[in-house]
């Protein structure tokens, strides 16, 4: 049996990585993709944790763009998230893999309110664990939802699953044929150099607590668990400056 390197990872997934082509709303083949790759690595023994954007629903930008208070637009992005991790958990849940919903805002009816301890507890009895809701505050993405999560429930990685790149590139590689892709970034590098990565917040933060970052694609099934059998794929952000 293959050795893993991560025993806690958290998985970042975008809310337009379960839109698939169509680019809106969740698409089922991909939802059950991401699922059956998330039961591959649960089974090799690793502790799963979840944070799901909600772009594939509603994005708060838009709102504050359309003149909508940035704060209410803020918090319907949360309640997306939300609506993308139900159905997250309903389909590992098919899979057999039992997973718990937490929210940084309370709804008891439908998902358990994070709590700090209860969620590592989860995770240490190999439940997989979605964080919905973002931090629960506005104006706060949900990149840095994953960067705050990871450090409090001392994960050993943050794995970003993109939909349409395989890595980080000096520019867009859909519009730049000649972009370069990085095998290696330090988070001063993304800092200084501007790359769209995650936002500085998370960056930030990431790079306080020293927690390695994975940018990989999520379209090939079996990436997930080749990063955690510590495959080279993808572009690695050291903690550290290199």
């Amino acid at each position: 049996m293959s050795t893993v390197r991560y025993q806690r990872i958290v998985l970042k997934l975008s809310g337009e990585a379960l839109s698939g082509e169509a680019g809106f709303g969740i698409a089922p083949s991909i939802i059950k993709s991401v699922a059956k790759q998330v039961k591959e690595v649960s089974e090799l023994g690793v502790e799963v944790a979840v944070v799901v954007g909600g772009g594939n629903i509603w994005r708060g930008k838009i709102g504050s763009e359309m003149g909508m208070d940035r704060a209410t637009a803020d918090y319907m992005g949360m309640l997306a998230t939300v609506m993308n991790s139900l159905a997250l958990q309903d389909s590992l849940e098919n899979f057999g893999i039992p997973t718990r919903v937490q929210t940084s805002i309370e709804m008891r009816q439908v998902a358990e309110p994070y709590i700090r301890r209860k969620a590592m507890r989860h995770l240490e009895k190999s439940r997989v664990v979605i964080f919905a809701g973002g931090t629960g505050n506005p104006y706060f993405s949900t990149d840095t939802t994953a960067a705050l999560r990871a450090a409090e429930v001392e994960a050993d990685v943050i794995l970003m699953a993109k939909n349409n790149v395989d890595g980080v590139y000096n520019s867009d590689p859909l519009k730049n044929e000649d972009a370069k892709k990085y095998e290696e970034l330090s988070y001063l590098d993304i800092l200084n150099e501007g790359l769209q990565v995650m936002d500085s917040t998370a960056s930030s933060l990431c790079m306080d607590n020293n927690i390695p970052l994975i940018v990989f694609s999520i379209m090939e099934e079996g990436n997930i668990k080749r990063v955690v059998l510590g495959e080279n794929i993808g572009t690695i952000v050291r903690g550290k400056e290199k």
